[in-house]
This record gives C-alpha cells, structure tokens and sequence, in this order.
C-alpha cells in the first residue's frame, strides 16, 4: 500500500491530489486546490502558500511517494517562470519532509491516464472520475495533480515489475 501526493503547479492555483495505491486497485483519499492568489499580487506571497498549503497536505496524509508536473514551454516566458518557481516551493515543501521528487510531462500524464498525450481537459477529468469511482467531476486543477498521482502508480509500479524482472534474470544467471 502506497499513499501518492501529486501536484499540478500554478503560481495562482495548485492542484493537489491524493490517491492511496493497493496493487492494481486506487482509492481516492482528498484532491482540491491551494489558492495562491488569495495572496494577492506579490509572488513571494504566492510562493509561500503553495510552499505552506503543500507541507500541510503532507502533514496531514503522509505520502510514501511525491509526483509533480514538469514545467512546460509556454508562449510567454513570464508565465513559464512563475510556473517554476511554483513548482519549486512544492518541490522545497517536499525535500523538506525527505520525500523524493517524481516528474512527468503534461505528455505522459495524458497518455498513462488517458490513453493519449493529446487529451484535453475535459476527458483528464473524465478518466480520473472513472478510475477513482468518484460520484463528480473533480474541478480541472484537481483532476490534473490526481492525473499526476495516478500516473506516477503506473509508472512506479511499470519500474517495479522491470527490477523484479531484471533481478530474476541475474539470479538465473549465478546459478548456471
């Protein structure tokens, strides 16, 4: 069992979600938003809630695994920045609490949960209401980080298997 905090980062609002992994099986456990923007204008502002909201949630349920998405290029390079530096106080709430840091492209996370990395929105949330048997639509910034949490379990357990896989190999290989 394996209790998976995934973000999706925004220097106005950070989604967040939690899902708990039992083998094949995924258990939806609490998703929302941090509301930076509450803030205000001043950035640091920002930075600290998202740094605060993020150590709280870690706080409260105790992750064994942290899975955040990777800064894509946007048009505007100031909105690249600050989505940077948004995903570095979750990234610092995180280290801080001795967890290593998982990172997944918008790209992968579309196609683990989706199927394909073109998906939008709307069939993010679609999907992520399916697998985690959730009576709503969860709102978009919360399905994308429960995405996040969701595909850092396939690909965790994907390594898993390929260790587990690999280790056998090796030991059928001393013994000859």
């Amino acid at each position: 069992m394996s209790i998976i905090l995934g973000i999706d980062p925004g220097s106005r609002y950070t989604g967040y979600g939690v899902i708990e992994q039992q083998g094949r099986k995924f258990n939806y456990l609490g998703s929302g938003c941090i509301k930076a923007i509450a803030a205000g204008e001043d950035l640091g502002a920002r930075l600290q809630t998202i740094f605060a909201g993020v150590s709280e949630l870690i706080i409260q349920f105790k992750p064994d695994m942290f899975a955040i998405e990777q800064v894509f290029m946007a048009t505007n390079p100031d909105s690249a920045l600050k989505l940077g530096q948004a995903r570095g106080a979750a990234i610092v709430a995180a280290t801080n609490s001795g967890m290593t840091i998982a990172e997944y492209s918008a790209r992968q996370i579309k196609q683990s949960v989706v199927g394909t990395g073109a998906a939008d929105k709307t069939q993010v949330q679609h999907m992520v209401k399916s697998i985690l048997k959730l009576p709503g639509t969860p709102q978009a910034d919360a399905a994308d980080a429960l995405a996040v949490a969701l595909c850092h379990a396939h690909s965790h357990d994907s390594l898993t298997k390929l260790a587990g896989q690999a280790s056998k190999t090796v030991r059928g290989r001393l013994r000859k």
